[in-house]
């Protein structure tokens, strides 16, 4: 009892001294007297205490900014030395109520939701540290560090994603343009202007911009696997491929770069994905790993791609995603790969021919005559190939159908060529006569 009538007495006078300081406006005395008590309550290891001295100084008439601003942060240095989760928590719940509304403590009550989201998190409560951390706008805080500022989003993002909250995550993910991890790190940074804002410095543990970048990609690729977006995952992959750090060693950029050959083979059809492919095959590295470069130049090849002798050839490889980096390429992978494969054999047959039956094409296709006419319409559905099927007759024709302008042009140049001809033969025929002629004469 001696203890705490002494700490009870000790606070008595500071608040005093505290009162004097705060009516005379004095900002540096203020802010000592409020740390001084808090002080004493943590050495005392008095919790209860700290918490209502907390609320109660915030709440004092005409409370100086600074003084909230410096008691926010002294108590958050004592947080992590509280002996028990639950006192941990009411720490944490008592400083976001000080902070509530108070845009000079904002990055504090960032920090603090953050800390308690982990909490609630560890407890195995993924929906309730979720909706935690959805209630902090980050993007909106000036002083706020780019790399904090990023760092606290992609948590947002990541909570949403293990609480299968894809939406959402898609929301919050667009919040960060992919551009600001391009930002050259390296350069000088301005001093600010005489009435700019002052923007603080991030926390030790946040990491660096290009990690950021390597974790934003990463959560994204977990996105795109829920709706088996290839093409998407594919480019989230092509950028960790960028990185320095991935590039500078094999051991890192071979796993990243076999994902992208396969979610390119993966991938359907269209001028990204070309595009894409063909970057792609004129990277050095892939020589590395000769047998994906052989499996991309098919791909590319205008050749029927025979689907047994390639399963075969790549299955080992296929089943060796799953300890690679990112784990395996998805449960609908080894259906999708079969499906491209005849959607190329497709698109393949109809450059050679104009028109085929539906038996020779099925031959080709080492399908029944039902299953190339499901997969032709199809890709004549998705607009990714222009066919049309006799059923009757059994023959398909790839030529596209031409409207009566496109005939008449065509007739036109094709008389505007023949008229040409006409006169160049012409214009021979006199020639020589005249030569003859000339020959003839004595």
């Amino acid at each position: 009892m001696g203890d705490s009538g002494k700490l009870n007495a000790s606070v008595d006078r500071l608040l005093n001294e505290e009162k004097q300081m705060r009516l005379a406006e004095n900002v540096a005395g203020t802010r000592k007297a409020a740390t001084e008590i808090l002080q004493l309550c943590f050495e005392a290891k008095d919790w209860k205490l700290l918490n209502e001295q907390i609320l109660n100084l915030s709440k004092k008439r005409g409370q100086l900014k600074q003084a909230v601003q410096s008691m926010v942060q002294q108590a958050m240095g004592y947080i992590d030395q509280t002996p028990d989760i639950e006192t941990r928590i009411e720490l944490i719940k008592t400083l976001n109520n000080v902070s509530a509304g108070k845009i000079y403590v904002e990055i504090e009550r960032a920090r603090l939701t953050k800390k308690l989201a982990k909490i609630k998190e560890e407890q195995g409560q993924i929906a309730e540290a979720a909706d935690l951390m959805q209630e902090v706008a980050v993007e909106t805080f000036g002083a706020m560090a780019k790399t904090e500022k990023i760092a606290f989003i992609l948590e947002q993002v990541r909570l949403c994603l293990d609480r299968q909250d894809f939406v959402r995550a898609q929301i919050l993910s667009r919040k960060i343009n992919p551009r600001v991890f391009d930002a050259d790190t390296k350069k000088d940074k301005k001093k600010p202007k005489e009435g700019d804002n002052m923007v603080e410095e991030a926390p030790a543990d946040i990491p660096t911009l290009l990690e950021l970048k390597r974790i934003y990609y990463e959560l994204m690729i977990r996105y795109y696997t829920h709706n088996n977006e290839y093409i998407e995952i594919c480019r989230s992959y092509k950028a960790i491929y960028e990185i320095p750090s991935v590039k500078e060693t094999p051991e890192q950029w071979i796993p990243v770069l076999r994902k992208i050959c396969w979610f390119l083979v993966l991938a359907p059809h269209d001028p990204m994905q070309s595009s894409l492919l063909n970057a792609t095959l004129e990277d050095k590295n892939l020589s590395e790993i000769p047998d994906f470069k052989m499996l991309l130049k098919q791909v590319v090849t205008m050749e029927v791609i025979q689907w047994t002798a390639l399963w075969n050839k790549y299955k080992d490889e296929f089943e060796k995603e799953k300890g690679m980096v990112g784990g395996s390429l998805g449960d609908k992978a080894g259906e999708d790969l079969k499906l491209r494969i005849i959607e190329h054999n497709i698109l393949v047959v109809s450059k050679y021919y104009a028109r085929i039956t539906l038996k020779r094409l099925s031959e080709l296709l080492c399908l029944t005559i039902e299953e190339a006419e499901k997969y032709l319409s199809e890709m004549v559905v998705s607009k990714a190939l222009i066919a049309k099927i006799d059923r009757p007759s059994g023959i398909v024709c790839f030529q596209v159908a031409k409207d009566s302008n496109e005939i008449l042009n065509s007739w036109a140049v094709n008389l505007e060529k023949l008229l040409d001809l006409v006169e160049k033969s012409c214009h021979q025929i006199h020639k020589e006569t005249m030569v003859h002629k000339a020959a003839l004469r004595p």
